[in-house]
């Protein structure tokens, strides 16, 4: 390819703000004492959304509902810390989008479809306080009353770690990033909660993860796995990237799933490992909006992989902290 070609194609994606794209909003609630929370994404009108669970170990609600078969449309996905206890934070947005008629209609009460994915922060911060009903219901109405995408640790992010091949006392702080891009009217944004056993990349250079015994330098998560052999990955650690892609693009369920699968590229080019037993990696792809364009799956999965670097990248470089600030907070 020519380097006229290559100007023509790097000025086709315009960067984009994920708060400019229409049809998803975002609200947070955390407990800053506890350090877990929840980060909503409401969808007005309700989205087509599905799913792909690359990992090995997910804490899940409704996520069947997700079927290319069933394509139910969803008002809400929900993503917190607190791993499967984490689920209760489903039930306070439900409440609140009920309250606010947001729901399919059954004809006699509206019932909201709310899914939700949580990450394992339970050894970072208290472990016996969780997200639970209020803490969603909290989230869910700051979506309605605006979108509040931010970065670091806020939201499902504040409890978020990465690095943990030898345990919390080497891993390294994350949070939840945002990224978002366009080519001609097609949009594309991903918000992803990175909470990895694995090492973080970007552009070639390594932003955080494992750490040497005395912090002082970094180490390699895949050698580190390479040299035990650990055959025990899921009690040694439990970990969980989380990711929304959202699209004004106009798809079906199953061709969501092909740009879930696409977009998880993205997660594989950033975390090193990825997708182990030890991590329950899920990307959602939503369908948003009440203008939404024709487009090729392809090229919006191509796109999503790059943005998903992007957010991961934020996720990183907006929640770091000092080392005694972290190790002050990891669950001995």
């Amino acid at each position: 390819m020519n380097k006229k070609t290559d100007i023509h194609v790097e000025r086709a994606v315009r960067p984009l703000s994920f708060a400019e794209i229409d049809g998803v909003s975002v609200g947070n609630a955390h407990d800053s004492d506890a350090l877990t929370g929840v980060t909503v994404l409401r969808f007005a009108p309700a989205a087509t959304v599905a799913v792909e669970v690359a990992g090995g170990g997910p804490a899940s609600r409704e996520t069947p509902l997700l079927d290319p078969r069933r394509g139910t449309p969803v008002n809400a996905v929900v993503l917190s810390g607190g791993s499967a206890y984490g689920l209760a934070a489903a039930d306070g947005v439900m409440q609140c989008l009920e309250e606010h008629g947001e729901g399919y209609d059954t004809g006699v009460v509206v019932v909201p479809i709310v899914c939700q994915s949580c990450i394992y922060d339970l050894s970072y911060g208290r472990s016996d306080r969780r997200p639970d009903a209020a803490m969603g219901y909290s989230a869910c109405r700051n979506s309605l009353e605006g979108t509040h995408p931010e970065s670091g640790n806020v939201g499902a992010g504040i409890g978020a770690t990465v690095g943990k091949a030898r345990g919390m006392a080497t891993a390294s702080k994350s949070g939840i990033g945002y990224a978002a891009a366009q080519i001609g009217r097609l949009q594309v944004g991903v918000a992803v909660v990175v909470n990895a056993y694995g090492d973080i990349y970007y552009e070639g250079r390594k932003l955080a993860g494992l750490l040497t015994t005395d912090r002082g330098a970094s180490a390699d998560a895949v050698a580190a796995l390479f040299e035990t052999m650990d055959d025990n990955l899921f009690t040694a650690a439990s970990n969980t990237t989380l990711a929304v892609v959202v699209t004004n693009g106009a798809f079906d369920c199953g061709q969501l799933r092909q740009l879930a699968t696409m977009a998880s590229c993205g997660m594989a080019r950033s975390i090193r490992p990825v997708f182990t037993t030890a991590d329950g990696d899920t990307v959602y792809a939503a369908s948003v909006g009440r203008r939404r364009v024709d487009a090729n799956v392809n090229t919006a999965g191509a796109l999503a992989a790059e943005v998903m670097e992007r957010a991961i990248a934020d996720a990183i470089m907006s929640s770091q902290i000092s080392d005694e600030e972290f190790l002050s907070h990891v669950t001995r």
